[in-house]
């Protein structure tokens, strides 16, 4: 998960933390979880899949309700 941030700009991992964040927050769970980890992991996905900013907290909410 680690190396996956490596391969992104500072922007983009700005994006992803506050998607995150975000994401942890409406769920009420820990970032440091496994779900939080596996949030990381999904977001570094779709920012490196040319996601949207703006669509980001969306995508990944979508993505971790199906898992």
């Amino acid at each position: 998960m680690l190396l996956s941030l490596i391969s992104l700009d500072d922007s983009q991992i700005t994006i992803v933390t506050d998607a995150v964040r975000q994401w942890c927050c409406e769920k009420k769970l820990d970032i440091d979880s496994i779900e939080g980890r596996r949030a990381i992991t999904v977001a570094i996905d779709l920012v490196q899949m040319d996601i949207a900013q703006d669509g980001l907290f969306v995508e990944l909410s979508k993505q971790l309700d199906h898992q």
